[in-house]
């Protein structure tokens, strides 16, 4: 990433300060992880979430919620999250279950795979607009946390670029649909490739109905 100096280096480490206000209210729990999920609303593809535990004051420039990233620097956020967390996880969820338990529960469920996965035990979970069912843990759900917490931050960069890196394989499965180009969304174009495609293995049929 491009350095920055002067006065942009100065606003975006405010920036990043006010973003670590959640993280310093709950600095006496120990473990603070961030909790945020991509692909809720695609047609196709699974649902992701990602769980992230930051040191203490650590900063990592640029990092803010992953859909006010370009796709080529939340890869490289990607890379610095993972070198630089204490503990992280991602928790992935198949369309076929989305369309058996819904895509609430399918990203609850995600949301407890990546916990799961972590190495260390949180103190507690800050998590994007939601509380997690049967999870023990402390929980504090943040509105529009992805742009308030970097912990949370984090999470949805995990989250997004797993995400998009599943879906860019997908398209090499069936090139026909363009999930590189969309990523499972419903654009136009997708739309019209069900209509005259019909689905595929990773279309979720609880979402498609108006479609097929």
């Amino acid at each position: 990433m491009r350095e920055l100096k002067g006065e942009r280096l100065e606003a975006e480490l405010a920036r990043l300060d006010k973003m670590q206000e959640y993280e310093r209210m709950y600095s006496d729990r120990g473990f603070i992880c961030g909790i945020d999920e991509a692909g809720r609303g695609p047609l196709a593809g699974p649902v992701v979430a990602g769980a992230v535990i930051l040191p203490k004051d650590c900063r990592i420039l640029y990092l803010n919620d992953s859909k006010k990233v370009s796709e080529k620097r939340r890869e490289l956020l990607y890379e610095e999250i993972t070198e630089k967390a204490v503990a992280w996880g991602v928790g992935i969820v198949p369309p076929q279950r989305i369309d058996e338990i819904n895509i609430l529960q399918a990203t609850y469920e995600a949301m407890r795979q990546a916990v799961g996965q972590l190495k260390v035990t949180p103190g507690i979970l800050l998590n994007d607009a939601v509380t997690i069912p049967q999870v023990s843990l402390p929980q504090v759900p943040i509105i529009k946390g992805d742009a308030k917490s970097v912990s949370i931050a984090a999470a949805s960069i995990l989250a997004k670029v797993t995400r998009d890196q599943m879906m860019r394989e997908y398209d090499r499965i069936y090139p026909e649909y363009g999930f590189a180009a969309h990523k499972g969304y419903g654009t136009a174009a997708h739309i019209q490739a069900l209509k005259d495609l019909g689905p595929c293995p990773i279309h979720r049929r609880s979402f498609i109905g108006n479609f097929v």
